[in-house]
């Protein structure tokens, strides 16, 4: 059996962006044959892909960082680069997807298929041929392609189910849910013998069925860390309604019930308000006498519950007809989560740069987009070093450097490439 995984960090990559190509058209008998290069191939977006057949975050145990493939670069003739193929990770439903340098929820997956783009590709670069004009008919010069995007993401998984089950570790939960479904928990007679949450899925006499969750017992204490804490509580939040269930054979079945609603009541008073039906069991091994006592104390508490055995089944098929009748008079909560409608999934934006002065008359540029510029400029040819000194100048380098007092014949090195500073050049 699969380990059962609720939470998980992962860093998704996008795919990076083909450069443009400088290239010109050379044939027989085509005169002037003009610029020729072609554009590059965006990069790879990565999705998430809510399946219902998966149950736990496990495969994103193994592996934590996912990158979409980047974009070809552009060829001479004319060839554009090939786009990147996108990359679409598959995970449970019910997964909450949060942002963790923003700390903000931008994608609930709760429907069986939902899709939701995290990282977008980069956009490839242009060719030269794309900046021919009638005035200027050999352009020297392309576009670097869009940088990849990098997100640090945290998944977490929240079950959909319809029906939580709630008690005291060895109340019968487990031994409930696989008498109404098809789950084969383990059954013990020790406490937190359920180490993990259990689904099962119950059917209906029309066909239709619905989803029971075996939650791991709460204790007192369970806020400070007790037990197992609240550990598994947030796959309850989805739930119509709960089953709560008692051990009539317990020293204080009654304490038990009310501790149990007060752990609930400090991790989520909305959760505790929800209806319950209150399950007394063990009834094969409690007289009728104290069967009776403890009817007349819970009915102050609850008037939804009943008496059963799990190990004879006794009053089982009463309890199934009352649960059916709820599904159906009770919607399913949604979880009230602020999804962050503004993330700019696009957000290829590098232009960031960082300048350093190495002494009196040096000075070192880096940054991401002005790495990629450099590395599709041709040094010798003067309209592409021009075309590089105008970016550098709107991204506001050549401003920044004459803040930091730089003068005229002072070493400029971007990204490797050494420069003069000439004022006169540089600033027109």
């Amino acid at each position: 059996m699969a380990a059962f995984i609720d939470k998980a960090k992962v860093k998704v990559v996008s795919g990076r962006g083909g450069n443009g190509c400088v290239a010109w058209r050379r044939e027989k008998f085509v005169d002037k044959g003009g610029p020729a290069g072609g554009d590059g191939g965006s990069g790879g977006d990565i999705y998430f892909v809510a399946d219902e057949n998966l149950s736990t975050l496990l495969d994103f145990t193994y592996k934590s960082v996912f990158r979409a493939q980047d974009g070809e670069n552009g060829r001479n003739k004319n060839q554009h680069g090939h786009g990147g193929k996108s990359l679409y990770l598959k995970v449970p439903v019910g997964v909450i997807v949060r942002d963790l340098k923003t700390d903000k929820i931008i994608a609930d997956l709760n429907e069986h298929e939902k899709t939701v783009l995290v990282a977008k590709g980069g956009r490839g670069g242009r060719g030269n041929a794309r900046f021919a004009t009638a005035q200027k008919r050999s352009p020297q010069f392309c576009e670097p392609g869009e940088a990849a995007v990098e997100r640090e993401l945290e998944l977490e998984l929240k079950l959909i189910a319809d029906v939580g089950l709630l008690g005291m570790p060895n109340a019968g939960k487990s031994s409930l849910i696989s008498l109404i479904s098809s789950a084969r928990p383990k059954v013990a007679d020790y406490p937190f013998t359920t180490l993990t949450p259990n689904l099962g899925v119950v059917k209906k006499p029309d066909g239709d069925g619905f989803v029971v969750a075996d939650i791991p017992g709460l204790i007192e204490g369970a806020s400070e860390g007790v037990g197992l804490g609240y550990e598994f509580l947030r796959h309850i939040q989805r739930c119509r309604f709960f089953i709560h269930m008692v051990d009539m054979s317990a020293q204080d079945p009654l304490d038990n019930y009310i501790k149990i609603n007060k752990e609930l009541k400090k991790y989520d008073q909305e959760l505790a308000s929800r209806h319950q039906v209150l399950v007394l069991n063990k009834a094969d091994i409690v007289d009728k006498e104290t069967q009776e006592r403890l009817c007349e104390e819970f009915k102050k508490h609850d008037e939804d519950f009943f008496v059963v055995s799990c190990a004879t089944s006794d009053n089982i098929k009463a309890l199934l007809g009352r649960l059916y009748e709820l599904v159906e008079e009770i919607p399913r909560h949604d979880i009230e989560v602020e999804v962050e409608e503004d993330i700019d999934y696009n957000n290829n934006d590098d232009s960031a740069f960082d300048i350093t002065k190495l002494n009196k008359n040096t000075y070192t540029v880096t940054g991401g987009k002005l790495k990629r510029l450099v590395a599709v400029t041709d040094i010798k040819n003067v309209q592409q070093v021009r075309r590089l000194s105008n970016i550098m100048d709107s991204m506001g380098v050549w401003s920044s450097l004459r803040d930091m007092g730089i003068n005229n014949e002072d070493t400029v090195i971007v990204e490797g490439v050494e420069m003069v500073y000439v004022d006169e050049y540089f600033c027109e």
